[in-house]
């Protein structure tokens, strides 16, 4: 029987420091696999495998696509590329964000749960928002195993209560254990992939393959959830509802996917960009009266200089005001992450 060495791990906001950790804590003869996705900004380099290869024994790189997989390594997705795995290889490519994020954890976790199904670890560590909740359901759905970092330790605990919250989550961890924790499970016999229903398969096989650089339309994404009224804040395509256990998510015709609170957050991000471009339309509009009043000013028609200095007053109050609500909006915003 085959051992439990897929160990997939998602961080987000303070992910580096808990990584540096568990890199440091792990032996040498680790034989296992890691394959490891971290939000960073796409338009900037990684650093984090020197970063981990200089804290810890394993070696970590930035795989090539369809490079082979090997024991005893750390594989990390590079910036704005997802990490997925296919069979014995990794598969690096640019599929369509999921939870406004390129990499994508629930894109790694699916991807390894549909391939390897028990022998999966998944871990969640600290981050914000709720990135690798749905991701870790498919873990479980498959018969792998669910550890999360210990939320009190967590230097943002969003993401582990979010695992906690829709997932069965088998170990929550402290940094400090998680390398003991995870040389016992390696050990590990484990029994046959449960059997899905044909609709179940169906629709993680879709998902892998639209991370993957699938076309989501020409797969059927829009048949396997209910057709909602809203629209993806990226490229405004239609959404469907996809239904895991307790977990809402919605993904478009394009492929992009979010849970209720990152296509929230995207939402509202939207709509104070909006906001702002109005708020530049008014400042502007001001400009032009101004300058027309002093125009007129000059010319000596005091009646139009009068004119389009009120119109210009009037303008500078609805700045004020648009500016005061959007101060209001995002205040709100950061209140209910």
């Amino acid at each position: 029987m085959a051992k439990r060495n897929i160990i997939v791990i998602g961080a987000s906001a303070g992910g580096v420091y808990a990584l540096q950790e568990l890199a440091k804590s792990l032996p040498p003869d680790f034989d296992a696999t890691i394959f490891l996705v971290v939000h960073i900004s796409p338009h900037s380099p990684s650093y984090l495998p020197e970063i981990l290869n200089h804290a810890g024994p394993l070696k970590a790189v930035h795989p090539k696509d369809g490079e082979l997989i090997q024991s005893g390594r750390i594989y990390i997705a590079p910036p704005d590329h997802h990490l997925l795995i296919e069979y014995d290889q990794v598969i690096v490519k640019k599929g369509p964000k999921e939870n406004r994020f390129r990499p994508s954890i629930d894109a790694l976790f699916r991807s390894a749960a549909y391939t390897y199904g028990p022998r999966v670890i998944g871990i969640v560590l600290t981050g914000m928002l709720d990135d690798g909740t749905s991701g870790m359901w498919s873990v479980k759905r498959l018969g792998g195993i669910c550890v999360v970092q210990e939320p009190e330790e967590a230097m943002y605990a969003s993401m582990p209560n979010h695992v906690m919250e829709y997932v069965a989550v088998d170990f929550v961890v402290p940094m400090a254990k998680m390398a003991m924790l995870l040389s016992d499970l390696i050990t590990e016999l484990v029994p046959d992939k449960p059997n899905l229903v044909p609709e179940e398969l169906k629709q993680l096989e879709t998902e892998v393959n639209i991370a993957a650089q699938d076309n989501a339309f020409d797969m059927g994404i829009l048949d396997m959830g209910e057709l909602t009224p809203l629209t993806c804040p990226e490229c405004n395509g239609v959404l469907v509802n996809i239904k895991e256990g307790k977990l809402i998510r919605y993904r478009c015709h394009t492929g992009h996917a979010y849970t209720a609170s990152s296509l929230l957050a995207e939402t509202t991000k939207v709509v104070e960009e909006s906001f702002w471009k109005g708020i530049r339309a008014l400042e502007e509009t001001v400009i032009l009266l101004d300058q027309s009043s002093k125009h007129f000013e000059e010319g000596d028609n005091k009646a139009a200089a009068e004119k389009f200095a009120q119109k210009s007053r009037e303008a500078k109050e609805q700045a004020r005001q648009a500016h005061s609500f959007v101060f209001r909006q995002e205040q709100w915003s950061e209140n209910s992450r």
